[in-house]
């Protein structure tokens, strides 16, 4: 398989993935008191972040015993060293302010990295009761899973596939709380674009399952914002790529990526 995966070892993983954000996504719902702070970047964090985190890492620590993991809350109080060949990368709660804001787009984010690139990718929505998870080489689907329990017990189980761009313009997906006016030039440059206000990794997702077509960013962001969703994508047969259209990396120091492309239709222009 992709990157060295064997698909047995993949499908797998892929379970026991989507098994940790379910528990995770509980543990968010069950906290009572969302005790916001906030770190020193200013971004918040809360309870919820927290209880989360504590839940996925143990999960890991079971399924995967020895293999690094990069998340979030805890590579900022004390970042990993040596990552290898094969690494996770979480956020256990993506969308932290539209939690505080209200809103339903929060999610918990699970990535395999094997070899430098996302192979297999597994996004939770608590709130809405479903998870989008992929893997490289085997296709994406759409679980609907309540809160805690297990992939089997998913009420409903729906493939999903990016879809062909269509000829009468583009749908979008733009940050609810991170708009710029960069990215906003990038879009109006392309005709009869429309956009899609989504928080989280919810814009990969709509991608994914096809009803959006492109996600722009121009500026950096955290691997673990991203890399659930770019296997995701990448699954359901769409594309990610640097604004120049080369590799995006993972792993480096920092644990940045630079701005970014994402296409529904692999046969898309490079321009949008």
């Amino acid at each position: 398989m992709t990157q060295h995966l064997e698909i047995a070892e993949g499908i797998r993983l892929l379970d026991a993935f989507t098994a940790i954000a379910s528990r995770a996504a509980a543990a968010i719902l069950a906290v009572p008191d969302l005790n916001r702070r906030d770190k020193a970047d200013r971004s918040p964090v809360t309870a919820a972040d927290e209880a989360a985190e504590a839940v996925v890492l143990e999960g890991l620590a079971r399924v995967l015993p020895g293999v690094p993991v990069v998340s979030e809350e805890a590579a900022g109080k004390s970042p990993p060293g040596i990552l290898g060949n094969r690494f996770v990368l979480v956020d256990p709660l993506d969308g932290t302010r539209e939690l505080l804001a209200g809103e339903s787009e929060y999610t918990v984010n699970i990535a395999l990295v094997v070899g430098g690139v996302p192979v297999i990718g597994v996004i939770g929505a608590p709130a809405f009761g479903q998870i989008w998870r992929g893997m490289a080489g085997h296709g994406a689907e759409r679980l609907r899973l309540p809160a805690g329990a297990e992939p089997d017990d998913a009420s409903e189980r729906v493939a999903i596939r990016t879809r062909a761009r269509p000829s009468d313009g583009v749908v979008a997906v733009v940050s609810r709380f991170h708009r710029d006016a960069g990215t906003d030039a990038y879009l109006d440059r392309i005709p009869n674009v429309q956009r899609m206000t989504c928080g989280s990794s919810i814009k990969f997702c709509r991608l994914a399952e096809g009803t959006a077509d492109l996600y722009v960013r121009l500026t950096s962001i955290s691997e673990w914002d991203v890399a659930a969703g770019h296997a995701l994508v990448t699954a359901a047969g769409g594309t990610m790529t640097t604004l120049d259209g080369g590799p995006v990396p993972y792993g480096r120091p920092g644990f940045r990526v630079p701005g970014f492309v994402v296409r529904g239709d692999r046969s898309a222009t490079h321009a949008g």
